[in-house]
């Protein structure tokens, strides 16, 4: 049996201008009027029984300068769900984000982890996609959120693609 050495590549260097970050360069970015997309789907075990678009009434994100993390706000501005999703805990691994927030549904807020996918990244936008899965009856009790009687749910998904710029 031969054995044989591969050579190894070093990392290429770091540059200057960003191209290593995850997120944006510091400031404050929003989502514009027809770059986002959200969606509302209610399932019952493997079936979706509902799916609906939500209107997205603004989102916004903030990358301080300093070495604390960035902070994410949604605002869902639709009839089933009129609700705030704020996060101030971001984790990065790798291309995707994990957003660990509270929803304020009702005057009530409710433990929300989102997790999003970094599609595509520069130094002044930052464009995201992913969802959140909330169970239906923790969701129900907590804030007394409901869904109409004829169509029932063991759990919601909450799907959110929007363009930071």
């Amino acid at each position: 049996m031969t054995t044989v050495t591969l050579p190894t590549v070093p990392p290429p260097p770091q540059s200057r201008d960003g191209a290593g970050r995850r997120l944006p360069l510091p400031g404050r970015y929003t989502v514009a009027p027809g770059r986002s997309l959200t969606e509302l789907t209610a399932w019952y075990g493997p079936l979706p029984v509902l799916r609906r678009r939500v209107t997205l009434g603004g989102a916004s994100l903030t990358v301080p300068e300093d070495a604390e993390g960035p902070s994410f706000r949604y605002e869902f501005d639709d009839r089933p769900l009129s609700a705030v999703l704020t996060s101030e805990q971001v984790e990065v691994h790798g291309s995707r984000l994990q957003l660990t927030g509270d929803l304020v549904l009702n005057g009530l807020t409710f433990p929300v982890l989102l997790r999003l996918r970094v599609v595509e990244r520069a130094d002044d936008r930052l464009l995201v996609v992913g969802h959140a899965r909330l169970p239906y009856r923790l969701l129900r009790r907590a804030t007394g959120f409901r869904l109409p009687w004829r169509r029932p749910a063991t759990r919601l998904r909450l799907l959110v693609a929007a363009e930071f710029a």
